[in-house]
């Protein structure tokens, strides 16, 4: 079947790259992803097998593939939303939607996987299990769609679940892997902290909210340096602080918005008591109030070591032209809603290189001009049917 589903593939290579470059001139926003969802529908339209749609808190879709045999039950999945970029890459498919772009990949994601997954469909009979093909909507806004498909119940019956991400961290034909804490959890604050304005004549008839915020400023990078073990990983970024006010005029209050970001759960802990203890601080020795709304978004990605090994000997015992290279990542400072699946089963999320042919220093994912190589497109259909196969022995 190996073989079979492998010639497949490679037949419809230029068929995976049309798909993608139609996802990309037409993005669409996370929850806003409505004709992305139809087209996807009518991709299944007539296949032997059950859709449902509308999953979780969007236009989130699970196809399930009933193999001839029982056995394990896994989940493929694949995200479709885009982002709000003006796109700046020069390709002749540019975004048709002014101010939106696939600029993370997700087109590829579900190019690569609804090809994947007609494939399977007509290979069914020879699987001793089931497949469950989630399509998820709105991964690039808390609190995502993962969480939301988890909650529903619809997965409660797999043993295992599986993802890739394209990163342009080499050429097509590399794939990536990383075992344990793979991408960083990710929490959002915002903070206002009132004081009492003034005279900048006077300030000790007033409660001066600026300083107040600049202590709190240096405070939180306190926490990364002294409160967290140096072995571990945490970010505090202050993003915004709104202070703008009048020369002589002390500031009656400020508002400053931040990210935080750990690589574990343990961590993620340490940092939100510390955030919460530095405000109370702040509060008696300034003589402010804080209003603190403080948001833990995507816990951190946890590959499972011993199915991400299993992967990884899927992978390298190929023995695939298009598979070029199999080789362990480091640990990655983004976030994704991948790890809501993580936390509830033993999972893996592996990368496909893409960066663009005779380009040394690529643009990222999330950059307005984010391009891939598409042939690392059949790189992602094959890699994870590889890991289909070689998941349920079947050669």
């Amino acid at each position: 079947m190996k073989m079979k589903l492998m010639q497949m593939l490679e037949g419809r290579k230029d068929e995976i790259i049309a798909i993608r470059r139609h996802l990309h001139e037409n993005p669409e926003i996370s929850f806003k992803e409505e004709k992305t969802a139809q087209y996807i529908l009518d991709f299944y339209k007539g296949k032997d097998v059950e859709v449902q749609s509308n999953v979780g808190n969007g236009y989130g879709i699970v196809v399930t593939i009933q193999g001839g045999q029982p056995g394990k039950k896994i989940g493929l999945r694949a995200d479709f939303d885009a982002l709000p970029i003006r796109e700046e890459a020069d390709v002749p498919f540019k975004s048709k939607n002014e101010g939106v772009m696939h600029a993370c990949g997700h087109d590829g994601h579900t190019a690569y996987l609804l090809v994947l997954a007609d494939c399977l469909i007509q290979l069914k009979d020879q699987i001793p299990g089931t497949i469950k093909i989630v399509h998820q909507h709105a991964e690039e806004v808390p609190p995502g769609g993962a969480k939301s498909i988890v909650e529903s119940g619809i997965l409660d019956d797999l043993d295992n679940m599986f993802g890739i991400h394209l990163l342009p961290m080499g050429p097509a034909g590399l794939v990536g892997y990383h075992a344990g804490y793979s991408f960083n959890g990710r929490a959002y604050m915002k903070l206002k902290i009132q004081g009492r304005g003034g005279h900048g004549s006077s300030p000790h008839l007033a409660n001066d909210a600026i300083v107040a915020g600049a202590h709190f400023v240096t405070g939180a990078q306190s926490i990364i340096s002294r409160r967290l073990n140096p072995f571990d990983v945490g970010v505090i970024t202050i993003g915004s602080f709104d202070g703008k006010g009048t020369f002589n005029v002390i500031k009656d209050s400020v508002e400053l918005e931040g990210d935080i970001r750990y690589m574990t759960n343990e961590t993620k802990a340490i940092i939100e008591r510390e955030v919460r203890n530095l405000c109370r601080g702040i509060e008696e020795q300034f003589g402010v109030t804080c209003e603190l709304n403080y948001e833990n978004d995507y816990p951190p990605v946890y590959n499972d070591p011993e199915l991400t090994a299993q992967v990884v000997n899927f992978l390298k015992a190929a023995d695939d032209k298009d598979i070029t290279e199999v080789k362990e990542f480091p640990a990655l400072p983004p976030s994704e809603d991948f790890a809501y699946y993580a936390e509830k089963f033993p999972s893996c999320f592996f990368y496909i290189a893409c960066t663009p042919k005779g380009v040394d220093k690529p643009f990222f994912n999330h950059h307005p001009k984010f391009d891939i190589d598409e042939d690392a497109l059949l790189v992602a259909a094959k890699a994870v049917g590889h890991v289909v196969c070689g998941y349920y022995s079947l050669d």
